[in-house]
Parts: structure tokens; sequence; C-alpha cells
């Protein structure tokens, strides 16, 4: 369970990279790509969305870690 979340935290701050990347860029099509390729658009989007999904994700699986017990609290106590 440890190394899932660890997973999904670097594919979290992954995502969010690609998308400071795409946003710094500007939508400005690579060198390498032809006149006639149409310039690509939406990526910054996309790759937030991603990084949203991937958030969720996280989180539906830890609840249902929890609920299965799987994984317990290790917080605090309430009271002393």
């Amino acid at each position: 369970m440890k190394y899932l979340v660890i997973v999904a935290f670097i594919a979290i701050i992954g995502s969010l990279g690609a998308a400071l990347v795409f946003m710094m860029r500007g939508g400005q099509s690579d060198d390498a790509d032809s006149p006639d390729t149409p310039p690509r658009k939406n990526h910054m989007a996309r790759a937030l969305a991603f990084r949203v999904g991937f958030s969720i994700l996280l989180f539906v699986v830890v609840l249902i870690s929890y609920l299965m017990g799987w994984v317990q609290p290790t917080g605090l106590p309430l009271h002393r």
C-alpha cells in the first residue's frame, strides 16, 4: 500500500510538472514538426485533468483501504 501511494504521488507531481512545461511553452509546436501539422492544443488542460484524476483515484483507494481494514489510522490520540 505504501508503494502504491508513492507511485500515485509521483504521477501527480509528474502530471503537474508536465502541465507547467506545456504552460511555459505557450502552445508552440516543436521544431521537428512539419509545417503541415496542426499545432497541438489542450495539452496543459489534459495534464491537469490527469492530475485531478490521479488525486481522486488516490483518495478513493485510501478510503477503500481504510474501510477494508488494510490500513489503520496512526494519528495523535484525541484525549490525554
